[in-house]
């Protein structure tokens, strides 16, 4: 079987990349079955290869300045408009979010151009919305092996956190007022915030709601690994409070690193329990409340010390198997069309 050129969106990793991208490139290149190829603007244009898979590509419409963001969207428009023409390329895009960003108008309508010229989209979860497109759906891989060399932290009872970006629509306003009222039934109680907030006014907003508040620490910037990795072992429950959970990379982290996940009740949610077995994920109704914090601490202590979740359907090397596997059938419909 020929090998197929597969050029993706992605540079070579960083230490800053996002953890999902980092991983999904060494699967890849352990595998064998592709010849893998990073991002560089020269091949991407006018290079040779057989298929280009897109990644966040609303990522490559940015820069530093107003010329460089003119710049990277035009060069972004050519790359679009080759691989449109090709009769040979096939193009892979990954839906890791549900909607487009907002973007700008003539920013937006080149996503939208791209989004629509996939042959193949990847899924990332069962009830993604495809519309009837080609599809392949492959899980999130897990991050078991990306914190392999972090040491764990000895669990404290009673200890919440939560940790990733912190965003409006994450809802960490709405964690702090659920913690203020489990806490005045619960003195044993602490909470752990850690994550770089969108802005400043962010930050500050959470620090006036939890400063009268006891046993709350927040830690409002970027957490490298070893600090991640301690915060979310101490923890007996990781609370995910989101408006509104798709696809989350910090869901996997918590169960990657053995900790129970409290969060919004919905299909993908429901799906993950099933998955991975439902003392592992809980889930509140409407908005987080002080209650549903108690329930769902109750529930954790019966899970027995060394227990882990089931992440079988979640390793990469499977997953590089499965994006090999999508990556020849989007050929077959690139040249089928042709």
């Amino acid at each position: 079987m020929t090998q197929l050129r597969v050029m993706q969106s992605f540079r070579a990793p960083r230490p800053t990349t996002n953890p999902y991208i980092t991983m999904l490139d060494r699967a890849l290149g352990d595998s064998g079955e592709v010849l893998h190829l990073r991002f560089d603007w020269r091949r991407a244009l006018v290079g040779d290869y057989d298929v280009f898979h897109w990644h966040w590509p609303e990522g490559k419409l940015h820069g530093s300045t107003w010329w460089r963001t003119a710049g990277k969207t035009a060069l972004t428009a050519a790359l679009w408009l080759r691989l449109r023409l090709s009769h040979r390329i096939a193009v892979v895009r990954t839906v890791h979010n549900v909607e487009l960003p907002d973007d700008g108008r003539l920013r937006r309508a080149l996503l939208a151009r791209i989004e629509r010229d996939a042959d193949l989209l990847i899924a990332l979860n069962s009830e993604t919305q495809l519309d009837g497109r080609p599809h392949a759906r492959i899980p999130h891989g897990h991050y078991r092996d990306w914190y392999a060399g972090q040491p764990r932290a000895q669990r404290v009872r009673g200890r919440i956190s939560a940790f990733g970006g912190v965003r409006r629509y994450k809802n960490v306003g709405v964690l702090v007022d659920a913690y203020a009222d489990a806490s005045s039934h619960r003195a044993d109680l602490s909470l752990e915030i850690g994550g770089r907030p969108s802005t400043p006014e962010l930050a500050e907003t959470l620090q006036q709601r939890a400063e009268s508040l006891p046993n709350v620490d927040m830690r409002l910037r970027f957490l490298p690994d070893d600090e991640l990795v301690r915060l979310a072992t101490q923890s007996e429950l990781v609370v995910l409070a989101y408006r509104f959970m798709h696809n989350s990379g910090s869901v996997l982290a918590a169960l990657s690193l053995d900790r129970p996940v409290l969060v919004p009740r919905n299909p993908v949610n429901e799906a993950l329990a099933l998955e991975v077995g439902d003392a592992w994920v809980h889930m509140y109704d409407g908005e987080l409340r002080g209650d549903q914090l108690l329930a769902a601490l109750a529930g954790v202590e019966a899970i027995p010390a060394g227990a882990q979740p089931d992440l079988t359907l979640r390793e990469w090397a499977r997953t590089a198997a499965d994006h090999a596997d999508a990556y020849r059938r989007a050929v077959e419909i690139k040249r089928a069309q042709a």
